[in-house]
């Protein structure tokens, strides 16, 4: 009975979960103006909206569905997001084409993760072995974070950067391999960077 009540309850969320992912929407994304606008024309919120479900159906051991559900996600938004993966309610993917995020991979709410980011693996092997994003943290379009590695909150992740060590909270970093560019970066700042560095987010 417990079971059917969480189960319940937890179907319930993947709406909840999905009003606070059109919050941050209009939030973050200057071209989100009207949730209607995003729940419609949105395809990277589309693929959220996949992901929510087929997430629901894994937690609750219904793999076939869950897997085929994963699997028409990929083919109609180009967006690989493991059932497995869990993210939290409130975070943006914008445009979400080529975005790949790992079975053991964590992100937390209010993260902005643009178009080609990678949250993979450094090593093949069994267990924990993709990345924890922390809350608010921005990820910058093609950016590669791999391994069991944590990034902070507050941080920003700069376009093509491959972030291979653990990420304090509040910093910007960039680079292949990834180095921390600025400390206690105030993220006010984050549409001054194509003038203050060399790369764009």
């Amino acid at each position: 009975m417990k079971i059917i009540i969480n189960a319940i309850l937890d179907f319930l969320n993947i709406f909840i979960y999905l009003n606070q992912d059109l919050n941050e929407y209009l939030k973050k994304d200057p071209a989100s103006k009207y949730k209607l606008g995003v729940i419609l024309f949105n395809t990277a919120f589309h693929g959220l909206i996949f992901y929510r479900i087929y997430h629901y159906f894994y937690k609750y051991k219904i793999y076939p569905l869950s897997y085929f559900l994963y699997m028409i996600s990929k083919i109609l938004y180009s967006m690989d997001i493991h059932p497995a993966a869990k993210l939290e309610p409130g975070i943006v993917i914008d445009h979400g084409l080529g975005i790949v995020i790992g079975s053991t991979a964590t992100v937390g709410k209010g993260t902005l993760i643009y178009h080609q980011v990678t949250l993979g693996a450094k090593h093949i092997k069994k267990g924990k072995r993709h990345p924890d994003i922390g809350e608010n943290v921005i990820i910058g379009t093609g950016s590669k974070i791999l391994g069991d590695i944590s990034v902070g909150a507050n941080s920003v992740i700069a376009a093509n950067s491959v972030v291979l060590e653990n990420i304090p909270s509040n910093c910007l970093v960039a680079g292949i391999p990834a180095t921390i560019k600025t400390f206690e970066y105030n993220q006010d700042k984050i549409y001054e960077i194509n003038h203050n560095f060399d790369f764009v987010i």
